[in-house]
């Protein structure tokens, strides 16, 4: 990526990340007339994590960071200024790149590493012991959360040992809606494959009974059914209260069946990462990101996956993963997920460049370009060998990328449709989030935030900023709390309860 492996002070204050970089990233906020680097002084006081030029820009001039463009300048930058939104804007300028070695998990000697899971019946591992009730349309939402409710107060599912609890997953769609096309075929996708999720032990699905979302239709999907599955409707069942006297009943026989299941020990191959960041600071591509990345290949290393998503956070930056492609035909699936984005953000009056959101603005990053050099690090360095659409089931192992929006919610809904058992989750402003009945790790791009925040983040990325640990020591101290999470161990976000409000999936098409 052109990012340094451990990257140390230039100055007190200054980081420079490539030696082509035309601007340096500060470490603490400095005032009007002081040194940043050897001959260079601001010309006015600029915050901690933005940029300041290192040479002279004039308009159209391109501005590298990590040595790559991030945008161009929109007006003449004297040495010294702030480099952000307000001079520089997005640019089609890119800085050729070299391809990678990817990390090969044939040629790497590396000792077996395994986690205690639930092995399923259809071969596949869970981190978590839930059961779900799922519901086709946001009609049977309330019914689905009332028999959550008081099955969690029930004493006879309290004496059941070994199911973690109950997800009601329930969203705002399933009706009012094509009954076919690109916005039917995303949510049954997603909803299908969130009910196949390994971290389910069973699941029970709800419908009002007239909707577009039909159970019998979203069941001939997939040659596959969940685990101890039950289905019914509220109008065939006679009403609210009959619908969740029938819900109680069965999620508690499904619950003992699902306290059965036992904790194996299961190679680290089965994992299924899914790579999120969110609240992204200057920070997040130089700390958490790449030693997010480092983790990521350890897992592929040793035969897992790993799910790259948020594909406009991808954008001007996606010539570093088709250098990686395994063949051209994946690169050509990204290009195309590419085009689709482009073609879909015209017909909506935006542009890929409405994000970066305001908070990630604060915390020092001025365009998508920026944004995106710096989330790519969380795919690491190995190959990307495929590339699938929102909520597909994942076949390939490694480096997937799936096709998301950046809006991290969505984006973790449709990783978890596509099997992810586990998903780690970079923030540098601050990310409150959580996801079930995938656990979630929360890791922090600077100390700072860590101190401010460590009810809610797990891992602290900061010492790579100050040099106390290289990328790649933290990546294994990461892949270490993955493993230890994917055994049993509640992440921070489960402690404080996150994951019942959180699924999103991604809503294409109209309303009607």
């Amino acid at each position: 990526m052109g990012v340094v492996e451990n990257p140390t002070l230039n100055a007190p204050v200054g980081l420079l990340l490539h030696p082509d970089d035309n601007v340096v990233v500060l470490t603490k906020a400095v005032s009007a007339g002081q040194e940043v680097m050897s001959g260079v002084r601001a010309i006015e006081r600029v915050a901690f994590g933005h940029k300041l030029a290192l040479c002279r820009f004039e308009p159209g001039d391109a501005v590298i960071k990590y040595g790559q463009v991030i945008g161009e300048a929109l007006e003449a930058i004297e040495p010294g200024a702030h480099v952000h939104d307000h001079n520089i804007a997005v640019t089609s300028k890119r800085v050729g790149y070299a391809t990678l070695e990817p990390v090969s998990a044939e040629s790497a000697a590396i000792e077996p590493r395994f986690f205690d899971g639930y092995r399923r019946a259809s071969g596949k591992a869970g981190t978590r012991n839930y059961i779900g009730v799922l519901t086709t349309v946001n009609c049977a939402a309330t019914v689905a959360h009332m028999i959550a409710d008081r099955i969690a107060q029930s004493d006879e599912f309290r004496a059941i040992d070994g199911v973690d609890g109950v997800v009601p997953i329930t969203h705002g769609g399933g009706c009012g809606m094509a009954a076919s096309g690109e916005g039917f075929d995303v949510l049954s996708r997603t909803l299908w494959g969130t009910a196949l999720n390994p971290n389910f032990a069973g699941v029970m699905v709800v419908g009002l009974g007239c909707e577009i979302m039909q159970i019998a239709r979203l069941s001939k999907l997939s040659g596959q059914t969940p685990e101890h599955f039950h289905a019914y409707t509220i109008q065939q069942e006679g009403g609210t209260r009959k619908a969740v006297e029938r819900g109680i009943a069965q999620l508690l026989e499904i619950a003992r069946e699902a306290g059965k299941a036992k904790r194996e020990t299961i190679p680290a191959s089965e994992l299924v990462l899914g790579l999120q960041c969110g609240g992204s600071d200057a920070w997040s591509g130089l700390t958490a990101n790449p030693s997010l990345g480092a983790a990521a290949d350890r897992i592929a290393a040793h035969g897992g996956t790993v799910l790259l998503s948020e594909t406009p956070e991808i954008y001007g930056a996606e010539h570093l993963l088709m250098s990686r492609a395994r063949s051209a035909d994946v690169a050509e699936k990204l290009q195309a997920r590419l085009a689709w984005w482009e073609d879909y953000t015209r017909r909506n009056g935006a542009e890929m460049n409405n994000n970066p959101s305001p908070g990630n603005k604060l915390g020092g990053l001025s365009t998508i370009l920026e944004k995106s050099l710096g989330a790519v690090a969380k795919g690491g360095t190995s190959s990307l060998n495929d590339v699938i659409e929102y909520g597909e089931p994942v076949g390939e192992r490694g480096l997937v990328f799936m096709d998301s929006p950046g809006y991290d919610p969505c984006s973790v809904t449709g990783q978890v449709a596509s099997g992810a058992n586990m998903v780690a989750f970079t923030t540098g402003r601050g990310s409150a989030f959580g996801s079930r009945p995938t656990p979630c790790l929360k890791l922090a791009s600077n100390s700072n935030l860590y101190e401010r925040m460590q009810e809610d983040m797990d891992v602290d990325c900061g010492p790579v900023l100050t040099g106390e640990r290289t990328v790649d020591e933290m990546g294994q101290a990461i892949f270490d709390e993955i493993l230890a999470s994917a055994s049993g161990r509640a992440t921070k976000s489960e402690a404080l309860g996150y994951g019942g409000q959180e699924f999103v999936p991604w809503q294409i098409g109209a309303v009607m």
